[in-house]
């Protein structure tokens, strides 16, 4: 990765989904994604990676109520929102904001998209529109959700790299090698702030279970060694011990460095909750991660 690239993105960012599922159209919403977009920048986080299928207007408020921390779609569907629209929403920000801001694209999965058909053919064509578009969205601004060979193969030559979701860093290590070293590998890794073994894989697996019926990730868990009877019960403790990041703090910080050594210039910490914990953001343990990562961020 460049170091204009290491600048923009810093070593650990943060992917959530529950802050994408505030509505920016509310008051109230409009209040929380301000205090924790705020809060994510003063603790020193180099990205934040919206989930959840973000939209262009959820980056926009993102964007919005920070100044200077990147913000990254983690990962717009390429089937919800068309690439001329996505264009003409990114040239309305302003020249800042536009600066800070990473669109992450992704061809989403056949059972959750109606006429899903040539995914990469798709996503070609996609990015073709984005580099005609006035002003163009251009490669150095986006990144494409990838796992198989061709779509890294694709976010090497057509994006600044790979933001890659639930995988192992074994897949880290096989994703640096397709990328070549200069493009920039990004990948998720969830994790449970938890030093009960038994709760915290239960939370991992509830989370996993929705995965595990997408055919990209488990044909994917399947090329790295796993089988069928590890996707059975949620999840084998194999499985998830391989995916996740479970424990206290130094924990996590261990297994993140792990995606570092196997080749990742970024890790996007995607923090797990259980019933137990309430609804809301984990602003919590949000703190807890920067005070173990501080040197990192």
């Amino acid at each position: 990765m460049t170091s204009t690239a290491h600048e923009t993105f810093g070593q650990i960012g943060i992917w959530s989904s529950a802050l994408n599922a505030q509505r920016a159209d509310t008051p109230a919403g409009k209040a929380a994604i301000a205090e924790a977009v705020a809060e994510l920048e003063g603790l020193g986080y180099g990205t934040l990676w919206l989930g959840g299928s973000p939209s262009p207007d959820d980056a926009a408020a993102a964007l919005a109520a920070s100044r200077t921390i990147t913000v990254a779609t983690g990962i717009l569907s390429i089937w919800d929102h068309t690439a001329q629209a996505v264009a003409e929403r990114i040239a309305g920000l302003d020249a800042g904001e536009r600066e800070r801001f990473v669109l992450g694209l992704g061809v989403s999965h056949g059972p959750m998209v109606q006429g899903y058909a040539k995914p990469y053919s798709t996503m070609v064509e996609y990015l073709d529109t984005l580099d005609a578009a006035v002003p163009p969205v251009t490669g150095g601004h986006r990144v494409l959700a990838a796992l198989g060979p061709r779509m890294l193969k694709l976010a090497s030559g057509r994006a600044l790299g790979a933001h890659p979701y639930l995988v192992t860093a074994e897949h880290t290590a096989q994703a640096r090698e397709a990328l070549g070293s200069d493009a920039l590998l990004a990948p998720e890794l969830s994790v449970v702030v938890d030093t009960d073994r038994d709760r915290a894989h239960a939370t991992a697996r509830a989370m996993l279970g929705l995965y595990l019926q997408l055919p990209n990730y488990t044909d994917n868990l399947l090329r790295l060694g796993f089988s069928e009877s590890d996707f059975e019960g949620g999840g084998s403790v194999r499985l998830l011990d391989a995916l996740f990041a479970l424990g206290d703090a130094e924990q996590i910080r261990t297994r993140a460095q792990e995606y570092l050594d196997a080749g990742a210039d970024h890790v996007a910490l995607q923090v797990l909750t259980s019933a137990e914990d309430g609804p809301g953001l984990p602003r919590a343990q949000w703190r807890v991660l920067a005070d173990a990562f501080a040197d990192a961020l």
